[in-house]
């Protein structure tokens, strides 16, 4: 379970003007959880709601999870408490509506309302205006916390109604520690650490055997570019373009050769303790002596380039043949 006291390691700003707006009762009427996915936005509110809800909150804010209104809580199932989630693309008026009518009863059991809106974002241009005349009226027993990771998608006249709370970014020292902790290898966890904040994404990735091949697939295509261009091209052929199918993944497989070529360059500068690929270490530091940093650096901001043009939609098969001549042009890697 997420805790109030593991928030404090995780998101310690955070965490810290929560508590005093809760002990001094200087709480928003809206706030906005703004922060990459997997920075705890959902966790936290549903924390505060908690806090805010919990008939023997420990020092006053911290929630004592076994009372009844945090065991509802954590089921789902407290009913002056709602979760607007977008129903498929978007969030649309009719959820707002019907939001505002939920809000305009009486409170079940008390006075106390809290509202969270997640993807706040993904909200429809009238979802966002139906919002905002609630937000225009709050009542003194309201809460309000919209989540989103695209705060610029959110309109302007919300923002300036809402107490803007950012979250940072997880360290990959402590996604690591607890992708090990969940029983990921110690030599799986940093290369998935560096692909997600998300702790449930770094799991799945961990059991996917699609990702375990991609990594294989994606340094041969890297050792087989050290030789001949014609080499590397058919590499594409027989796996890279059988393997990877659609946008997400090719960005995937960009961000692993990505790393590939980053582990060769600290490998380069002694800095071997924040190589990624463990189970290749040998074989890298070999590929290490045989190219030069200013090459590496050159590799790099191609593969960022073809990044930045997968996501203007251009030919993902195209770009990675660019690509590859892209990365071996000059006859010698060193």
């Amino acid at each position: 379970m997420n805790t109030w006291e593991s928030y404090e390691t995780i998101q310690p700003t955070v965490m810290k003007m929560l508590k005093n707006s809760i002990k001094k009762g200087r709480l928003a009427h809206a706030y906005l959880f703004e922060g990459m996915r997997g920075t705890g936005k959902k966790d936290v509110s549903l924390l505060l709601s908690k806090s805010l809800f919990c008939t023997h909150p420990i020092d006053g804010y911290i929630p004592c999870e076994v009372c009844h209104n945090c065991k509802r809580i954590n089921s789902g199932n407290h009913p002056d408490i709602h979760i607007v989630e977008p129903d498929g693309a978007s969030i649309k008026k009719q959820q707002i509506q019907m939001l505002q009518e939920e809000f305009a009863k009486t409170g079940v059991e008390s006075k106390k309302k809290v509202y969270t809106i997640v993807h706040a974002d993904r909200m429809t241009v009238n979802a966002a205006n139906s919002l905002l005349k609630f937000l225009e009226e709050p009542t003194s027993e309201t809460t309000a916390i919209l989540l989103t990771e695209q705060t610029q998608k959110i309109l302007p006249t919300i923002l300036s109604r809402c107490q803007i709370v950012t979250f940072k970014q997880l360290s990959p020292e402590h996604l690591i520690q607890k992708l090990v902790e969940r029983g990921v290898s110690e030599k799986k966890a940093p290369i998935i650490a560096q692909l997600t904040n998300n702790l449930d994404e770094g799991l799945a990735l961990s059991n996917d055997e699609w990702f375990a091949q991609a990594q294989k697939i994606v340094l041969k295509l890297y050792e087989v570019l050290r030789k001949n261009p014609l080499e590397a091209l058919v590499s594409l052929q027989e796996d890279w373009f059988l393997h990877f199918k659609d946008k997400e993944q090719y960005d995937q497989g960009l961000d692993l050769l990505l790393l590939v070529l980053k582990d060769l360059l600290y490998i380069q500068h002694g800095k071997q303790t924040r190589v990624v690929y463990l189970d290749e270490r040998d074989r890298l530091e070999q590929f290490a002596l045989q190219t030069s940093a200013k090459r590496l650096a050159s590799q790099m901001a191609a593969v960022l380039d073809a990044k930045r043009r997968l996501h203007a939609n251009m030919n993902p098969q195209l770009l990675l043949e660019q690509l590859v001549l892209q990365l071996q042009e000059g006859s010698s890697f060193v």
